[in-house]
């Protein structure tokens, strides 16, 4: 073990492999690893990439890193598979659509069975990841298996999370449902050259829209984004991804574009989109206008095409430019701080059950106090307390 230790920190990459090992095992070594690792996590940029089966996931994982690479980033790649509910096996097939980045040094792969945990990834997930920040990765992709509208844990693994969605998902009630779509902070609508997709795009505009009516913000957007994978001409961008200035407006109190009218307003407008511009023409900082009205993010739509690598480098832009807001805005250091609490928590409550748990077992209560709950003599919630009463 401790020769796997030093080679791990060391950079040595199949110590990394046999490390994900122990940790996706449950072995005792991986405590150890972790611990002797964790000081080094905290720099990489963790990216969720999630969204419904067949919707170009792993092709767009794979077009994404190999834009990384060209920036000159290494990056890592967790893949998360559905495990069979009968043999709980999986066929780990997500490396077949990367077979371009797989053979990049700079880029390191690893499949994960999700084991039948629900949310979208495995119980492993976040260690794996945070053995992959302890390794020196600039950025880690985490691909979610095929998720429904109710998993969404990613969202408290990821710094920034991507939703992939195709046309075709639905009519406008099912854009506006809870869920998944809520967890976005970019939007890629993949598969862009099919029939729908500028109806996909709209209802996601306006999902977006009536969930940030009224919220300060200057990075809209203004629908530069649909042209990017547009059949129809194939607009360019400028370097910052803007058609000009429009989509720099801050908005009014009701949420829409203002100013023209109001030229106490436009000043307002025009001090604030002179201190975002040069952070890559988006809103970073909480409370950077001259009113001190907090900015907030409002999530980018953007098209891609996967497979014909159409739309990656502005989503890699805006992925990009969330990281950024998130620093210079403290929102990642709140993160950080809930996350190690929430972490924390998991870990106790997850400790404390095993050991109350094994006491009950091991002196046969919790067969007898179970066999009772199953024979309706009594209730589970008596059973529970006598159980913590005795045991705790």
């Amino acid at each position: 073990m401790d020769d796997i230790i030093q080679r791990f920190l060391g950079g040595d990459r199949r110590a990394l492999a046999r490390a994900i090992t122990w940790v996706e095992n449950g072995a005792p070594e991986a405590g150890a690893l972790i611990q002797a690792s964790y000081g080094r996590t905290g720099r990489a940029h963790v990216v969720g990439i999630t969204g419904p089966p067949g919707a170009g996931k792993s092709t767009l994982v794979d077009r994404l890193a190999a834009y990384l690479r060209g920036q000159g980033k290494s990056v890592a790649i967790v893949a998360v598979d559905p495990s069979s509910p009968f043999t709980g096996g999986a066929i780990l097939g997500d490396r077949i659509r990367m077979q371009r980045t797989l053979s990049d040094p700079g880029v390191f792969m690893r499949s994960l069975a999700s084991r039948g945990h629900l949310g979208g990834i495995s119980v492993a997930t976040g260690d794996v990841v945070g053995l992959m920040d302890a390794f020196g990765f600039d950025v880690i992709l985490v691909e979610t298996v095929g998720a429904g509208q109710s998993e969404v844990e990613i969202m408290q693994l990821a710094h920034t999370t991507v939703v992939v969605l195709i046309p075709g998902m639905g009519d406008d009630i099912q854009a506006i449902k809870a869920g998944i779509l809520e967890i976005g902070d970019v939007f890629g609508v993949n598969k862009a050259d099919r029939e729908g997709a500028d109806k996909t795009v709209l209802e996601l505009e306006m999902m977006l829209d009536l969930g940030h009516m009224g919220e300060a913000g200057i990075n809209r957007w203004t629908g530069s984004e649909a042209a990017v994978a547009s059949p129809q001409g194939q607009q360019r961008l400028d370097p910052t991804g803007h058609h000009g200035s429009a989509a720099l407006e801050r908005l009014d109190p009701t949420g829409h574009h203002g100013g023209a009218g109001n030229p106490a307003l436009a000043a307002k407008q025009a001090g604030t989109q002179h201190s975002a511009e040069p952070n890559y023409a988006g809103a970073r900082h909480e409370g950077s206008g001259p009113d001190g009205m907090a900015v907030s993010w409002r999530p980018p739509v953007l098209r891609t095409v996967a497979k014909d690598d159409t739309g990656t480098d502005l989503l890699a832009a805006r992925i990009a430019e969330h990281w950024s807001y998130l620093q210079e805005s403290g929102l990642l250091a709140e993160r950080t701080a809930k996350d190690a609490r929430s972490k924390l928590e998991a870990l106790v409550s997850a400790r404390a059950a095993a050991q109350v748990l094994g006491r009950a077992a091991a002196g046969g209560d919790l067969e007898r106090l179970a066999g009772a709950v199953a024979a309706r003599r009594l209730d589970p919630y008596t059973a529970a307390a006598e159980i913590l009463e005795r045991f705790w």
